[in-house]
């Protein structure tokens, strides 16, 4: 995979002199994040990785066989009127096979590779008539920064959209098919360095909160949507701060994402690993807070 070109910015830190911050961190860095912080990348990762735990998802929590399903009480403006509904985000680990670039049933190839499974599910009621979107974002469980794979699908009265981002050789793919005029069936570029802002409840799970960083992402706009225009992409400013106790329902970090100027999101992780989102409220009022989380085999019946 090419080199992607990141721009990165460090935030001083309190207490201990961090004048090698740049090299050092304020922390202690796993053996494979320390080498990419003295320069030594493997191909697969950026200095922007410096901020990010790579192994996150290597943890054996999500070896149990199980998926995490946490459910959140959501809100979003549609037609005008703010629309209470209920948000469900499955996350767990998969196997794909690299002949099909799926879930494999076939456990003996050698041709396997683990992701992370992201899956994001709402039924959103209004006055006519319900949406229903299912994003399913795929991580290599080696890189929780980098999209490897990412459907949606909208369905509504009016219409179906599907949206598919694969990753090509020097980016990515953006396949659409929708009912909109001038946005029936095509394909669009997308570059390597772009982190969907689907995506964000999960990767920003795995920033180093404790040197509470400053970074710059190029954010791409949701897709969870029935429209398949151009879509935007932003230059990020990311803020990491441990948030007050009346903030969220659990000690937590308060990440805020400032698309631009007028357009900041908000999340909330729990200081505790493995870092859930707890809330999170976007500047085009999108809203989450967290009812529900269990483990379980939820494809069993």
């Amino acid at each position: 995979m090419p080199a992607r070109p990141f721009r990165f910015v460090l935030r001083s830190c309190a207490g201990a002199a961090c004048g090698a911050l740049l090299l050092t961190g304020c922390g202690q860095l796993d053996p494979a994040t320390e080498r990419a912080v003295n320069g030594l990348y493997p191909p697969e990762l950026t200095p922007l990785h410096r901020y990010f735990n790579v192994a996150w998802a290597q943890n054996k929590l999500w070896d149990d066989g199980l998926a995490e399903v946490a459910t959140y009480a959501a809100e979003r403006v549609v037609y005008d009127k703010p629309r209470a509904y209920e948000l469900t985000i499955i996350t767990v680990k998969e196997d794909f096979n690299r002949a099909f670039d799926v879930k494999t049933d076939d456990y003996k190839r050698e041709d396997l590779f683990g992701v992370m499974k992201v899956n994001e599910f709402c039924r959103i009621p209004t006055d006519n008539y319900p949406y229903h979107y299912l994003t399913s974002l795929f991580f290599r469980r080696e890189d929780p920064l980098q999209l490897h794979k990412m459907t949606s699908s909208s369905q509504e009265w009016c219409g179906n959209t599907f949206k598919a981002i694969t990753q090509q050789a020097e980016g990515y793919d953006l396949s659409y098919n929708s009912y909109w005029d001038g946005q029936g069936a095509g394909h669009r570029p997308l570059p390597l360095d772009v982190v969907l802002e689907d995506a964000l409840p999960y990767t920003l799970r795995s920033l180093r909160f404790n040197d509470e960083p400053l970074l710059e992402l190029n954010v791409l706009e949701t897709q969870q949507t029935s429209k398949a225009a151009e879509p935007k992409r932003y230059r990020a400013e990311v803020r990491v701060a441990r948030a007050a106790d009346a903030e969220a329902p659990r000690p937590s970090w308060r990440v805020t994402v400032r698309l631009e100027r007028g357009k900041d999101n908000v999340y909330w992780f729990d200081q505790q690993y493995p870092h859930l989102l707890l809330k999170h409220s976007a500047w085009d009022g999108r809203t989450l807070l967290l009812k529900q989380e269990r483990r379980y085999a939820y494809w069993q019946h």
